[in-house]
């Protein structure tokens, strides 16, 4: 809006990719400061005995019982605000990035909400995972086919960018990638926001590796492994507000947490996530730098299929890990809560550096 009006109005500095980066960023950031006390009192009273505390975790997580959760419903309110106030309204790329993170932030919410309302200590008490997945499935289809629109004529429909401008036509099995990379992107978010601010932690660097990979998408010759890609500019407020929103929840979030962003949050941030990385045809790219992520999600699909199977086959299921996912079984050696988040956050800088390489080199 301010954007549209101040170019209009001749202000040409609002042109800036980084202008609106900027503005988005500081919206949000103080939209999470100015109203993150009062939301948390509004949920606090609204929730009354806030997240139920699931019987799969350590017991050291008992003494959070009582804390508030849907804290994502800022993080999308500062997002959409700031992203609104100072993206190009005229660009497509923007507006599907935000129906991103409200349909998956819609659907978190839901199951956010049978948690609260049931208290039931099950780690099954919201949607069931059949549906959850279907839901995510329509989701992607959807998705996948707006992100279609936006590419440019040289590039074909359908594909995927594998590096050094190489495209690789998938057909209908575009589809079938997209639903692995946004659901896959909205699940390990969603498993990874089990400790204090290890979510806003761990996807920050992997918002620094979107922003890169952006700026060379609207940069010719910048990057000559990233396609050209002059559409994505409007992904610029956006991801300035994404950066901004996730920051100052970590202000509340951070040990001990005062709000939980619950699957509202965590849902609609992986769901976003997913689909920048596939408007910028970038996903291979934020598959790496969002390695530590994918980690916890594998720990707990392999945890999970290991039981199964060995159950089938012996009559005692069996676990790799002491406790899945990962960051709890690091819990039930002994580590403190702290100490995983920001070893997971050093490893999540690795992770995001090797694809900050790859991207300007591979």
């Amino acid at each position: 809006m301010l954007t549209d009006y101040f170019l209009a109005h001749s202000a040409t500095f609002f042109a800036s990719g980084w202008t609106q980066f900027a503005g988005g960023f500081a919206v949000a950031f103080l939209i999470m400061l100015l109203f993150g006390r009062p939301f948390i009192r509004a949920m606090h009273a609204f929730q009354k005995k806030g997240q139920p505390i699931s019987e799969n975790v350590p017991e050291s997580h008992l003494k959070k019982a009582g804390t508030p959760t849907m804290g994502g419903i800022l993080v999308i309110v500062a997002i959409l605000v700031g992203s609104l106030l100072f993206m190009p309204l005229s660009n497509p790329t923007g507006w599907i990035a935000i129906a991103a993170l409200t349909m998956f932030g819609v659907l978190g919410f839901v199951d956010d909400y049978k948690k609260v309302t049931s208290q039931s200590k099950k780690a099954s008490n919201g949607l069931t995972p059949l549906t959850r997945l279907v839901i995510e499935g329509i989701f992607v289809v959807i998705l996948a086919y707006l992100i279609n629109r936006t590419m440019p004529p040289y590039i074909a429909e359908n594909s995927l960018a594998i590096g050094s401008g190489i495209i690789l036509p998938l057909g209908i099995f575009y589809y079938v990638f997209a639903y692995f990379v946004i659901c896959g992107g909205a699940n390990a978010t969603n498993i990874t926001d089990g400790l204090d601010g290890m979510l806003a932690k761990l996807y920050m660097p992997v918002l620094v590796v979107l922003v890169v990979a952006l700026y060379g998408a609207t940069r010719i010759g910048f990057m000559d492994t990233v396609m050209f890609l002059p559409t994505a500019s409007g992904l610029y407020a956006v991801l300035g507000a994404a950066f901004g929103a996730v920051l100052g929840f970590l202000w509340y979030n951070t040990k001990p947490a005062s709000i939980f962003m619950g699957d509202v949050g965590s849902l609609a941030l992986g769901g976003f996530m997913g689909t920048v990385a596939m408007l910028l045809k970038s996903e291979i790219i934020m598959g790496i730098a969002a390695g530590m992520m994918v980690l916890i999600l594998l720990s707990s699909f392999i945890q999970t299929m290991y039981f199964k199977a060995t159950r089938k086959i012996t009559g005692t299921g069996r676990r790799v890990f002491l406790r899945a996912p990962l960051h709890h079984h690091f819990e039930e050696h002994g580590w403190p809560e702290t100490k995983i988040v920001d070893r997971f956050f050093i490893v999540s800088i690795l992770f995001s550096g090797l694809a900050l390489v790859l991207l300007k080199f591979a």
